[in-house]
């Protein structure tokens, strides 16, 4: 990290603070008071001792014993006050933070996510920012407390003996040069260690996600050991956490002790020793002893204070990210679904080798496109450019004459309904599943019809809550097909007018499909469609057929004119054909 990021991560921090100003000066005033009361009684040691003990004033001695209970009543009041206000704060700093990270993940372009594990992200929303949490809460509370009670104990023992006090200047500097030696190497470390459990959080989400796989091919050994080992990672960055902090509360406590006995040696001489009290002597040397509780815990809530602001940074680098950009200004209510490819190359974000070159094709309103191809040829490339998951580097793509880049990203992507061959459900009803990302206004009765067209009411109707059952995370309570018909469901009640279906059918088996595929030929009457297909059969009706290879369009036309040319497409079609034949 930059030292110019690094600067200016503790102001930008403190204007999370500045929105809750009433609860922070609360807090503030609660621990200023605390230990203000707390120093008050260190002060009236003093004549405590010389009044009471020494000269044999009883009534100063009645008169404290008056004030006990109603000082500690006090100091539980700032306590209270304190801590909670501070708790307050920094519970509400954490929620805004947790929040404008979730909205940033969801604004973030598709190629944030491509080049982030999963893992990561979680571990920031999650686990960085509940190191701001004790930054802002634990850590301030310590730092401002310990911080004040450090300035009244310098200022008893000075008001007492100035000339023992001196001492304390001269360890001042060297206190301030290890803590700040040791503030970087804490800032350091844990930076380390949240990459380390960014890493622990991405081994066990893949270990959850990919569960049956493990158990199938008997990966258990090889997870344990992957895991062990970021796992220990993780472990060893702590470790040095810890040495580093008990090294600095030893180094300060050490010069601490060594003030202390150079002021206990200062007393002794003839010269001291016949100016000095014997209240003035305890307050001077309980101050001293005193120092070292608030000096020990301001070098070990350092850590914490210095574990947060890493935390703070790993988080604003996140929020400075460039959001997906939108600097469209033409607004479409309903495209016709005129679209048209005009040489365009596109290559991944770090990637050196284009997945496009040079695609041209037109689709008229209402026609439908089939793209087919082996793996990886660039399909599923070209319906990511239309929706503008990313940014096409050379040619252009438009839409009913329009510019993709010229027209408004809320209205471009409302003028598509996806159905992926990699289904995302969520944790919710079925119901609330097709109707996700629908108006507010979308009717019971228009989901049910959308969920019949898609064959979703064939096997809900099995279910005790019908289209109200909950599917569980990703819909794992259904199987493919299921999800898939759900998925349908959704593009149905959608009605844009294109619709693109990549291998729309790949995870249904041949009897769904036949049903499925009655659906979606209802569906693309009077849209413009795009069918990424690795199975023939389902495109034998496109109006038009682009074989592509390597990024490359290699023939363009209708099954029939592609079988005629007796090239890669019939090749394609004559390797099914006997797959099918075999399957039979």
């Amino acid at each position: 990290m930059s030292k110019k990021i690094s600067a200016s991560v503790f102001p930008r921090f403190l204007r999370y603070l500045r929105e809750f100003k009433l609860a922070f000066v609360m807090a503030i005033v609660g621990m200023i008071g605390y230990s203000a009361v707390d120093a008050f009684v260190i002060f009236q040691m003093q004549p405590l001792i010389d009044e009471s003990l020494v000269k044999g004033n009883v009534d100063y001695l009645r008169l404290a014993a008056y004030l006990v209970l109603p000082l500690f009543i006090l100091r539980g009041l700032f306590n209270f006050m304190g801590s909670y206000s501070l708790s307050w704060v920094g519970n509400q700093v954490v929620m805004r933070m947790r929040q404008q990270l979730f909205n940033q993940y969801m604004h973030l372009p598709v190629s944030y996510h491509d080049q982030h594990s999963s893992g990561q992200m979680i571990s920031k929303v999650i686990y960085d920012t509940e190191q701001v949490a004790n930054a802002a809460g634990k850590a301030l509370l310590t730092l401002v407390r310990e911080g004040a009670l450090v300035v009244y104990l310098l200022a008893i023992m000075f008001y007492h003996s100035w000339q023992l006090s001196l001492i304390f200047l001269l360890i001042g500097p060297v206190v301030a040069v290890i803590v700040s030696v040791v503030s970087k190497r804490f800032r350091l470390v844990s930076r380390n260690i949240q990459k380390a459990m960014g890493s622990v959080t991405n081994v066990v989400e893949q270990v959850i996600k990919g569960h049956k796989v493990v158990l199938m091919f008997g990966g258990q050994k090889l997870e344990e050991e992957r895991f062990a080992e970021r796992n220990n990672h993780n472990r060893q960055q702590n470790m040095k956490l810890v040495v580093s902090r008990l090294l600095s509360e030893s180094s300060i406590q050490i010069i601490a002790s060594i003030a202390l006995a150079v002021v206990l040696y200062l007393a002794s001489t003839p010269g001291m020793i016949e100016n000095l009290t014997a209240g003035v002597f305890t307050s001077v040397v309980v101050s001293m002893t005193m120092l070292l509780k608030p000096l020990k815990q301001l070098t070990t809530v350092n850590a914490e204070f210095q574990r947060g602001m890493a935390a703070c940074a790993s988080v604003f680098e996140v929020l400075d990210e460039q959001r997906e950009q939108d600097n469209g200004t033409v607004h479409i209510a309903r495209a016709l679904g005129d679209i048209r490819f005009d040489n365009v190359d596109f290559a991944y974000p770090g990637k050196n080798s284009n997945a496009l070159k040079g695609i041209s094709f037109h689709v008229a309103p209402g026609k439908s496109l089939a793209l087919v191809g082996r793996s990886g040829s660039g399909k599923s490339t070209i319906s990511s450019l239309l929706t503008r998951f990313y940014q096409v580097e050379k040619g252009g793509i438009s839409l009913d004459g329009h510019e993709l880049n010229d027209i408004c990203l809320k209205d471009l992507r409302r003028q598509f309904a996806l159905v992926s061959q990699h289904v995302t459900l969520f944790n919710d009803s079925i119901a609330n599943n097709i109707a996700y990302g629908a108006d507010s206004s979308v009717s019971r009765a228009k989901i049910e019809e959308a969920a019949k067209i898609a064959h979703v009411m064939e096997f809900v109707e099995q279910l005790p809550d019908g289209l109200d059952t909950n599917i569980g995370e990703n819909g794992l309570m259904l199987s493919g097909g299921q999800r898939q018909r759900i998925a349908i469901a959704r593009a149905i009640l959608r009605d844009a007018p294109i619709l693109i279906l990549d291998e729309a059918t790949s995870a249904l088996d041949t009897e769904s499909e036949r049903l499925i595929q009655d659906a979606l030929d209802k569906l693309q009457q009077d849209r413009t469609s795009i069918l990424v297909a690795h199975r023939l059969s389902t495109i034998e009706n496109a109006d038009e057929i682009l074989v592509i290879d390597q990024g490359r369009i290699l023939e363009q036309g209708n099954h029939k004119t592609l079988l005629e040319k007796d090239g890669a497409y019939a090749l394609l079609h004559k390797m099914q054909f006997k797959e099918g034949m075999g399957e039979s």
